[in-house]
């Protein structure tokens, strides 16, 4: 799983690649940021490119393994002598023993790679005694080891152990680079891609859990429902828009949820249409498959009515969260579209 791999975090990756070039990363690190965005496959990442036996230059990275020797192989399959993997056992957490354990196999000198890795996955599932057990360590690990902590909740951490660790604050993916994971690694279709990390707030697994049947229809009505606020100014006409989206029920959600993910749908449609307004940088345009669509809608939808919009679908879902009708919410909002 070489750095060059792994879609996104490219400033945290060549920070890293840098550090462990010059042999200056940290002993412990803490990989922290949102659920699903890749921190554990950056933590394999580093593991490898520590112990590569044919280690390389890539572009921006001063430092990445092969992904093809012995040692790599090994680590991918999660076999190698001297990377140790600990998560959480079946209770959801992890006990001091496990750390005992590992806190012992990291006094001596690597079996057979350059140097120890110990990756401690969802580590706010650690234990208080075990985190107790782990300070010291921390604080003064062997010279061969290196410790990496994962974590979507660093601050359920304790402070002290927090303290101890380097902290890598990762963000979520954006909906280009989920569509890159979602249709290189697991299958879908651009279309459902494009529509599932539109919802899925940067996270490939909340993506990967979504229904994205019921994504791309959501994305539909938000786009059907901005091109008839586009050209009808006739409340009747736009109530009856609402009523075309509100209709649409899926066979996995119900109509409050399918109005929500409508209306997500749409405030990205409007933040992209609100760069195309304002002349941004279209490179940060989500749903770039739309373009040419919300090139036209941005002659109607100029920058203070998308933000005015962009604003109203915020109150929309806010509305739905307390509970208010979805027929209701729908009837308000296009006519503040």
């Amino acid at each position: 799983m070489p750095f060059r791999t792994i879609v996104g975090h490219r400033r945290l990756l060549s920070l890293l690649s840098r550090a462990i070039a010059r042999e200056t990363l940290p002993p412990a690190l803490l990989l922290a940021g949102p659920a699903g965005v890749g921190k554990r496959r950056v933590a394999v990442a580093i593991a490898e490119t520590l112990n590569c036996l044919k280690p390389q230059e890539a572009g921006d990275l001063l430092r990445d393994s092969c992904g093809e020797c012995p040692a790599c192989r090994r680590i991918q399959r999660g076999v190698h002598p001297d990377v140790i993997l600990i998560e959480p056992g079946d209770m959801g957490s992890i006990k001091i023993e496990q750390v005992r354990d590992v806190i012992d196999r990291a006094e001596y000198r690597p079996f057979e790679g350059r140097r120890r890795v110990v990756i401690i996955d969802e580590a706010d599932a650690l234990m208080t005694p075990a985190q107790s057990a782990l300070l010291k360590t921390l604080e003064e690990p062997p010279s061969a080891s290196i410790f990496v902590l994962v974590s979507s909740i660093a601050d359920a951490l304790l402070p002290t152990t927090r303290s101890r660790c380097s902290r890598l604050r990762f963000a979520g993916l954006s909906p280009a680079e989920l569509t890159e994971v979602l249709t290189r690694d697991h299958g879908y279709t651009e279309q459902n891609a494009r529509a599932v990390a539109v919802d899925a707030e940067g996270s490939v697994g909340r993506a990967l859990q979504a229904e994205s049947a019921d994504l791309v229809d959501a994305r539909e009505g938000a786009q059907h429902l901005l091109d008839h606020t586009a050209r009808a100014a006739d409340p009747t006409r736009r109530l009856d828009a609402a009523r075309d989206v509100t209709a649409k029920k899926s066979t996995s959600a119900g109509e409050r949820d399918q109005l929500a993910a409508c209306l997500r749908a749409l405030g990205s449609l409007l933040r992209d249409v609100g760069i195309l307004a304002t002349g941004g940088d279209r490179r940060l345009i989500g749903n770039t498959d739309l373009e040419p669509q919300l090139v036209s809608l941005a002659r109607t939808f100029d920058s203070q009515r998308s933000a005015r919009a962009y604003a109203a679908v915020d109150e929309a879902l806010a509305a739905l969260e307390r509970n208010a009708s979805p027929k209701i919410v729908a009837d308000w909002l296009v006519l503040q579209l």
